[in-house]
């Protein structure tokens, strides 16, 4: 079973290296895991430095050290349509059906270029399981931040989050949802609208179900890294401390805060924003995963006291 399972880990990541993208006929934690060796989804850069200070029986004196700036993948964000059919076969039990949340799919039978395809997914947000991988390729570019998540914790899993996923309750009357141009993924000026962010749930009117399944996946990054948020949820947000400045709410549209590494129906080794215009892959059974990669900076600490850091941009910390 062992030797299966290194087998298994050794095909991820050799997948992952390949340039371009490869198919993926089902998503495994091997595949995940091995998905993390992606330099275009890391953007390792050393962006400033730290300063300490450090004392002693015999003084005090001040040292420096470098700081850094790269993306971890915090999490594994699933959209599918049918109800316990997670793509991800390890975690499907985290959501199956239950007495409030049974069916899915599409809204109607309808032909699917009709512009009244009302289409639902469901999505998971749980914890990347690749860190100790990823932990060991960040490191062979020097010190490496941590992330937010914890292994295989799950953040929001729409089965128990019926009211605000199902009914859209209460955001189908938030300004964001009345109000046509704000928070959307797209412009319509740019002809490239995917979707309205709000109300924050599984149904959306989007002929095109790779895009549905996009503009689900980022509603759900949207609220777990959020606090507050009138959803049944666990915020996925570290605590900034002395040298480490955690990433923080995901933004539309914005790699700043964020990008997407699509898992499956493809495995690809390159990380984008939604709206891109990469080639879409319809997925036969309607279920779409991406591993979120959230932006993270962090310096090693070399003393008692932190004093303060500056960026080479010139940008004091």
């Amino acid at each position: 079973m062992m030797r299966l399972r290194s087998r298994r880990l050794r095909v991820g990541l050799a997948t992952a290296l390949l340039g371009g993208s490869a198919s993926a006929l089902a998503l495994d934690t091997a595949t995940i895991v091995g998905s993390t060796l992606s330099p275009d989804c890391l953007e390792y850069r050393v962006v400033g430095i730290c300063y300490w200070l450090y004392c002693t029986n015999f003084g005090c004196s001040v040292r420096t050290s470098v700081k850094v700036r790269h993306y971890v993948p915090d999490a594994v964000v699933s959209s599918y349509a049918n109800t316990g059919a997670n793509p991800w076969v390890e975690v499907r039990a985290m959501s199956a059906p239950n007495a409030t949340a049974r069916g899915g799919g599409d809204g109607t039978t309808n032909e699917d270029h009709e512009n009244n395809l009302a289409r639902f997914k469901n999505a998971d947000v749980i914890d990347h399981p690749g860190g100790a991988t990823f932990s060991q390729f960040a490191s062979q570019s020097g010190y490496s931040c941590q992330g937010a998540a914890t292994a295989f914790m799950p953040y929001l899993l729409s089965t128990y989050d019926t009211l605000a996923w199902r009914y859209s309750i209460p955001e189908a009357v938030y300004p964001e949802a009345l109000t046509p141009g704000l928070r959307e993924i797209g412009s319509r000026q740019g002809v490239n609208l995917w979707g309205n962010l709000y109300p924050r749930g599984g149904f959306l009117h989007q002929v095109d179900d790779h895009k549905s399944a996009a503009v689900v996946a980022q509603r759900a990054g949207d609220i777990v890294t959020r606090r507050g948020q009138i959803h049944v949820y666990q915020p996925l947000l570290a605590t900034a401390r002395d040298g480490y400045w955690p990433a923080g709410a995901l933004v539309e549209s914005d790699a700043a805060t964020g990008k997407w590494q699509e898992l499956t129906p493809t495995l690809s080794n390159r990380c984008a924003v939604f709206p891109n215009r990469n080639v879409h892959v319809q997925a036969q059974q309607g279920d779409y995963a991406w591993a979120l990669w959230r932006p993270y900076s962090c310096c090693q600490r070399r003393g008692q006291t932190f004093l303060g850091s500056v960026d080479f941009d010139g940008g004091p910390q």
